[in-house]
């Protein structure tokens, strides 16, 4: 008999009887799009919730990165790294500009601030960085060279929901920060996502550009798209939003326990926790020196995945080592060694609210000898 499946991820779930009563109020309300009560009501609870001035809510967590761009007037070249989900570079293509890639910081996987500013040219407009597996990029360093140079700053925050530094959320970092809250994430309304701005001006623009560029009945003020959010998935924001913060706890015992168990396996290595933030645990990454753990990363990954449990190469490939990014410059490996060893040696393991003991053990049995 096949053994159950022990997922990297599971969603969060809101109960079923207050979601059905909600359903209720949409259906007697009519009103299912289009800035109605609830889409409003998340948005001001997220705002709460997170530590920020203002919340948009858009449809997923790629079309905040491309209005961001579009909002700033991004063009030209944007530096960004290679180390994270293709939609971080799909959306500068898709917005006419050129990604430059520069490397990581093998400590956290994100952006490495001292390399950015080698990779800046005269067509070099904006920096998109990524807070890898929701670390905190070093975001003092990113803006001290974005205001040297006159650069945007917009920081793709799909795995940072509700990160704090020294009790200021990460969000409130650069020009705009965006979220996702796809059904892996942390938190999650199904499918979805969110920006961060500074200033009520922003805020209406971005919502007139989400909603294809109106500004009222008659007016078009730009191009812009169709990514708003339904009522029923901002009524399931709502109710997801309640516990939310159960559920990172959770999420942080099991990330306890997987670094007990490890701690002492001769090659792997796991990051772990930073001084002064408030993590969210959305990932769990181990990084596999075959060379002393004596198995390579690939024969842990399938041995895991042959015995049911699903870890995930996450983010392997690079986004530089794509046909369609490859042949830029700035893809060479030899730019990007930090980048490279860290895609080419990771798994990160189960890691959710619902993971049991029995389902921690059965992965940690795979991995410790």
């Amino acid at each position: 008999m096949a053994k159950d499946l022990i997922t990297v991820t599971s969603p969060l779930l809101p109960d079923l009887d207050e979601f059905s009563s909600m359903l209720q109020d949409i259906w007697s309300s009519k009103w299912i799009t289009n800035n109605g009560q609830f889409h409003r009501q998340l948005e001001k609870e997220l705002a709460e919730y997170l530590g920020v001035p203002y919340v948009s809510l858009f449809t997923n967590g790629t079309l905040p990165l491309l209005t961001a761009l579009q909002a700033l007037r991004v063009t030209g070249e944007v530096i960004t790294t290679p180390y994270s989900f293709v939609a971080t570079t799909h959306c500068i293509w898709w917005s006419g500009c050129k990604p430059v890639f520069v490397d990581i910081d093998p400590a956290t996987g994100n952006i490495d601030p001292e390399k950015i500013e080698a990779a800046i040219t005269p067509k070099t407009t904006a920096i998109m960085p990524v807070h890898v597996y929701g670390k905190p990029c070093d975001t003092k360093r990113i803006q001290e060279i974005a205001d040297k140079y006159g650069l945007k700053v917009i920081y793709d925050a799909a795995h940072a929901f509700g990160v704090k530094v020294n009790g200021e959320s990460i969000l409130n970092a650069g020009d705009m920060s965006t979220l996702s809250f796809h059904a892996t994430k942390v938190y999650n309304t199904l499918e979805g996502g969110a920006m961060i701005m500074h200033d009520e001006a922003t805020k209406k623009r971005i919502d007139y550009l989400k909603n294809f560029g109106f500004a009222g009945e008659t007016e078009v003020i730009a191009p812009g798209i169709n990514s708003k959010v339904d009522e029923v998935r901002a009524a399931y924001g709502i109710l997801n939003l309640r516990q939310v913060d159960d559920a990172i706890e959770a999420r942080h015992q099991v990330a306890i326990r997987y670094r007990e168990a490890l701690r002492d396996v001769d090659g792997i290595t796991f990051m772990e926790d930073m001084p002064g933030v408030k993590h969210n645990y959305s990932y769990f990454p181990i990084f596999i020196d075959a060379d002393k753990y004596g198995t390579t990363r690939d024969e842990l990954y399938f041995r895991m995945k042959s015995e049911n449990v699903l870890g995930r190469r996450y983010f392997y490939p690079l986004i530089s080592e794509f046909t369609t990014y490859k042949g830029l410059p700035s893809a060479s490996k030899d730019n990007l060694s930090n980048a490279h060893k860290m895609a080419d040696s990771v798994i990160c393991l189960p890691m959710h609210h619902a993971l049991s003991e029995e389902d921690i053990e059965r992965t940690l049995s795979l991995i410790v000898k």
